[in-house]
């Protein structure tokens, strides 16, 4: 959510930084939000000076009662009476105003950064930087699912028993795999300093509200029903929502940390359930990492956060790619985006593995995160991003170290966490 003072005095700026966005729909929102604001601003004017100027005139009253002058302390009894009404009435359409203000304000998308490149949706998307070599090997490379099923590492026909399409049983090595890679992520970013955190996997609806837009929240939120609960699609939700409402003390920032966390996303509409794998499905693992810092650090914390994905997949031999995030790719809370991408071997392309955001001030001005300077409070900024995520990561995984008798390598990396195998060989 933006400043509603940009809109007050620079609401072309809104209006273009909408255009860039292809949203031209909702340029009439500026306009209204200005009208509106009008509105409430000249109804709290009015409604001040009535509750000023009828405790003047209240006490007015008494001492025309003890002069003995009852008829003209009757008029004066009118006169606040009216007033009353009045003030009644505006304290009544005053909060519907400023609630219909609100709402209006949380569908106008964050302005975003000047190095953001100009586009219509994913297909736009700017590749940055590859990192490693990415090879084909002269052998076919199998669907991960068929990998998996070899290995004995999957049971999706039971999952569907028990829980319906889009879910999966992970079985014996890839399952410990799997795993390894949730383990070696968290203590990477223990290493890099990030504090580590296994946060509430459930919040309440003002948080959904707080760090993502509602069109958004209802692609891929679980509502439980009966109560005022969500269930997480990323721990970056519950780890923003740690600190609603709070005032930062200058001596806590910058704030980073990582957590961990299972996800569950409905995975609805143009994308759908990939049937027969794990890319996209209902439920998944992911360790994450959120960073709260000062206004002009953000940027800097942007580009050491993907820079820290990268170097993870690059630590499992892993080959990837930065590719920018266009505009219109951007979801309306972010400044600016990029995802970080392995390569398939099989498909002989890069698919996401990651995402890095910074959000600005958006979600902290939605949850009321702040904090005290010189000239008052003020929002800090927050950014997010995906350290690994599995099973997307353990697909890269499995592709770019399958070896032509059907095995899979381990990286040395992940070693120590499968107790020193080097290798996951097919079932009998």
């Amino acid at each position: 959510m933006i400043d509603i003072n940009l809109i007050r005095e620079n609401s072309d700026v809104v209006k273009e930084n909408i255009k860039k966005k292809f949203q031209d729909d909702k340029l009439p929102l500026v306009d209204e939000v200005k009208r509106l604001d009008e509105e409430a601003r000249k109804m709290q004017v009015e409604g001040d000076t009535l509750k000023a100027d009828k405790n003047k005139v209240s006490k007015e009253i008494g001492n025309l009662m003890r002069d003995g002058k009852k008829d003209e302390a009757d008029k004066v009894k009118d006169e606040v009476a009216k007033m009353s009404k009045r003030i009644a009435e505006i304290d009544e359409e005053l909060p519907a105003i400023q609630d219909k203000i609100k709402d209006i304000m949380m569908k106008i998308p964050q302005i975003i950064d000047e190095s953001v490149p100009l586009g219509h949706d994913d297909t736009e998307n700017v590749e940055v930087e590859r990192f490693g070599d990415p090879v084909v090997p002269k052998y076919e490379i199998p669907h991960h699912a068929d990998i998996i099923l070899n290995l004995g590492g999957m049971d999706k026909e039971a999952a569907g028993r028990t829980s319906g399409e889009g879910f999966y049983f992970l079985l014996g090595d890839i399952a410990r795999l799997h795993e390894a890679m949730i383990a070696y992520a968290r203590d990477f970013m223990i290493d890099a300093g990030f504090t580590y955190a296994i946060p509430p996997f459930m919040i309440h609806s003002d948080v959904v509200t707080g760090v993502m837009s509602f069109p958004e929240m209802e692609a891929m939120m679980y509502k439980i029903e009966n109560e005022d609960l969500y269930l997480i699609g990323t721990s970056e939700h519950s780890m923003i929502g740690k600190f609603k409402g709070q005032i930062i003390k200058d001596e806590e920032l910058p704030i980073h940390m990582t957590s961990y966390s299972p996800c569950f996303r409905k995975e609805g509409g143009s994308h759908g359930l990939e049937e027969r794998g794990l890319y996209r499905v209902h439920q998944f693992e992911k360790q994450e990492m959120i960073v709260i810092c000062e206004p002009e650090e953000s940027m800097e914390w942007y580009n050491k956060m993907w820079k820290l994905t990268v170097d993870l997949f690059r630590n499992m031999d892993i080959p990837v790619r930065q590719l920018e995030c266009c505009s219109g790719d951007l979801a309306d809370l972010k400044v600016k985006s990029c995802d970080v991408e392995a390569w398939s071997p099989r498909q002989q392309k890069y698919f996401e593995v990651g995402s890095c955001s910074t959000l600005g001030d958006a979600q902290a001005r939605r949850l009321g995160i702040r904090k005290k300077g010189e000239n008052g409070t003020y929002y800090l900024h927050t950014l997010n991003n995906t350290v690994v995520a599995t099973p997307r990561g353990l697909i890269a995984l499995l592709e770019n170290n399958y070896q032509e008798d059907g095995s899979v390598t381990i990286p040395k990396i992940l070693q120590p966490y499968m107790g020193g195998k080097d290798k996951i060989v097919p079932i009998k």
